[in-house]
């Protein structure tokens, strides 16, 4: 039952996007440009997502984990990358994943482009996670050597 409720959300995510114009490179880069000729017209889309967010996220506090407060440097680059990339292209992952259904060539290399990254920072998680295991294994070996006098 919990696959079909997450495909109709997913679902009625995805059309809510496509009815507010959040699937229109265009229009998110008319929202964004604020010293130009700015349309506000996504404020109102924004505005809503929020008060929708704060409802639902109080009522799922019970069920997460506390949320971190930290603030390092994989998330000021990984937000930095995220809002440059947003203000160029006019998709983010969500809307980018809705517009596949319409073949656009833009949209098909933003989510390429945005898999790619995604499996780049898998690797290199998971290169950091070995070396860090490898050098805690050595560090151990060391350690054992020392107290046996060896």
């Amino acid at each position: 039952m919990r696959p079909i409720f997450s495909l109709a959300i997913g679902l009625l995510f995805g059309v809510g996007l496509c009815v507010a114009g959040m699937t229109a490179p265009a229009k998110v880069q008319g929202f964004l440009d604020v010293a130009g000729t700015w349309d506000p017209s996504l404020a109102f889309v924004m505005a809503g997502a929020i008060g929708v967010g704060l409802v639902l996220f109080r009522i799922a506090r019970r069920r997460l984990p506390a949320p971190s407060h930290r603030v390092d440097a994989a998330l000021v680059v990984g937000s930095l990358l995220f809002g440059v990339g947003w203000g160029l292209v006019g998709y983010c992952p969500g809307p980018a994943l809705a517009a596949l259904s319409s073949l656009d060539p833009k949209a098909l290399t933003f989510v390429a482009a945005m898999l790619a990254g995604t499996g780049l920072h898998r690797l290199v998680g998971s290169l950091r996670d070995t070396a860090a295991e490898l050098g805690g294994e050595r560090a151990g070996e060391a350690g054992a050597c020392g107290a046996c006098g060896a």
